[in-house]
């Protein structure tokens, strides 16, 4: 058998051989089908542990779990028995979930690769003119990073998309676009002349609707992304829920960064805003907020916003009858993150910083963010002050420049100082430093998070 999973240490993962045996006419797998299947063995033991806890069991004392007339009281103590007693119908549970998922990703390519003759509308009607335009000022020339996102009906999202796709390579841009029928998110880069154009071209879409001021801009280009990626999802920013089920309509208050910052201020103000009716919450991740942060936040210790939603569900009494100001980096995260803590009707108030943490900067960039902030391209960060509170993952040192996990596959981020580095500490944790072959999900650094077993495809932007 395989290593163990990290997430349920007993939850074998099956090896190569076994899958090949599992699936469909015993073909051969790859490494990332290996590794899909093995996510879905992971869900399904998940699944399977979760439907055998008590009703209740936690009101007023710890979980328990009851399976084959026996009562457990320990989680690794059900883990182990479901794996001993019921790995075949974990098994199936895996396989038809893997199928499955097999099937929406063949159907998804195929729709993203439909010709253009098929699509209902011409999307050369929505291509702005760049014959004034000398070829050269869209390839080379000092460039920025556009970051937006819009919340709209589309009936169409593939003809959106091959528009899209189009767009971003008349004007030799590269960066990442989500769409879906909610709506679509980008972040590209270009010069500064192809970002101006593709700006246009978005406002003048009849779809969307959008203004300048809906676009967040800072210093880069195209080099800042490896390639350009159009694709449909079922949603623009993943976080793991039905869009029909949990609904952007349903978001918080949004506060414009001058409203925001007196919210902050009041709280700053406090005589221990440890204890304030008020929360400000930071929806991102922890490598992010590690860098960055307002004043007296709260900061998930997540790795993935699809783990949100869980947090929100095991902390629920932090936020019972507060007043909740949330953040993240351009606003996105917190349309469908307030949704969702609306959703538990617990909250006083919930509000939301409008532009996010992009648009707090352009007004007050001394405020009440200090550090860097983070960002989802080969930047990794940028800055509106000088203050750094992140530091060495090794010798303690302020240091906030991430870097990539030296260890073959590995994709983690690390925090290593210069003097580190030249030392050769350049992995993320114990396991990698020590020159272990890990796979990203794999590694010692994440093993001691909260693993939440409903990862989505996070292939795109994300801010």
């Amino acid at each position: 058998m395989a290593s163990v999973c990290s997430e349920f240490p007993c939850c074998d993962l099956v090896d190569a051989s076994s899958i090949n045996n599992e699936l469909k006419d015993g073909k051969q797998l790859g490494a990332p089908l290996r590794r899909f299947y093995n996510l879905n063995k992971r869900k399904s033991f998940a699944a399977f542990v979760a439907s055998k806890r008590e009703a209740g069991s936690e009101e007023g004392g710890a979980p328990s779990w009851r399976c084959c007339g026996r009562a457990f009281a320990a989680e690794a103590s059900v883990h182990q028995h479901v794996a001993r007693t019921h790995g075949g119908e974990i098994q199936r549970l895996a396989r038809a979930q893997y199928e499955r998922g097999l099937s929406r990703r063949e159907e998804e390519e195929k729709n993203d690769s439909e010709p253009r003759g098929s699509l209902s509308v011409d999307v050369s009607l929505w291509m702005p003119d760049v014959s004034h335009v000398p070829n050269e000022q869209l390839e080379k020339g000092p460039g920025k990073v556009l970051l937006y996102y819009r919340y709209c009906r589309v009936d169409e999202p593939h003809v959106v998309c091959a528009w899209q796709r189009a767009l971003c390579q008349r004007l030799h841009l590269t960066g990442k676009v989500r769409v879906a029928t909610e709506g679509i998110n980008g972040t590209v880069g270009g010069t500064r002349i192809a970002a101006e154009l593709y700006v246009d071209a978005v406002c003048s879409h009849p779809l969307f609707r959008m203004d300048k001021d809906d676009f967040k801009t800072s210093d880069g280009g195209p080099e800042c992304f490896p390639e350009l990626k159009v694709g449909v999802f079922k949603e623009i920013v993943p976080m793991g829920l039905d869009p029909d089920v949990l609904s952007y309509r349903l978001a918080g208050v949004h506060l414009e960064p001058e409203e925001f910052h007196k919210e902050v201020e009041a709280l700053a103000a406090e005589a221990d805003p440890s204890r304030s009716d008020t929360v400000l919450l930071d929806c991102r991740n922890f490598y992010e907020s590690k860098i960055g942060q307002f004043s007296h936040c709260l900061a998930p210790d997540i790795r993935k916003f699809s783990y949100f939603p869980d947090y929100v569900d095991r902390n629920v009494e932090l936020f019972r009858d507060k007043k909740v100001l949330m953040y993240c980096t351009g606003g996105i995260r917190c349309e469908r993150g307030s949704a969702y803590l609306r959703s538990k009707n617990v909250c006083k108030e919930v509000y939301q910083l409008k532009g996010g943490i992009h648009k707090y900067l352009e007004r007050f960039p001394d405020g009440f963010y200090r550090g860097k902030l983070f960002v989802f391209d080969e930047r990794y960060a940028i800055s509106a002050n000088d203050d750094v509170i992140g530091v060495c993952r090794y010798c303690g040192a302020p240091w906030d420049r991430y870097r990539l996990c030296t260890t073959r596959f590995c994709c983690q981020l690390v925090l290593s100082c210069p003097a580190c580095r030249s030392e050769g500490r350049t992995a993320c944790c114990p396991g990698c430093l020590a020159g272990g072959a890990r796979r990203k999900e794999e590694c010692d650094c994440t093993d001691g998070r909260p693993r939440i077993p409903q990862d989505v495809d996070g292939d795109g932007p994300l801010h």
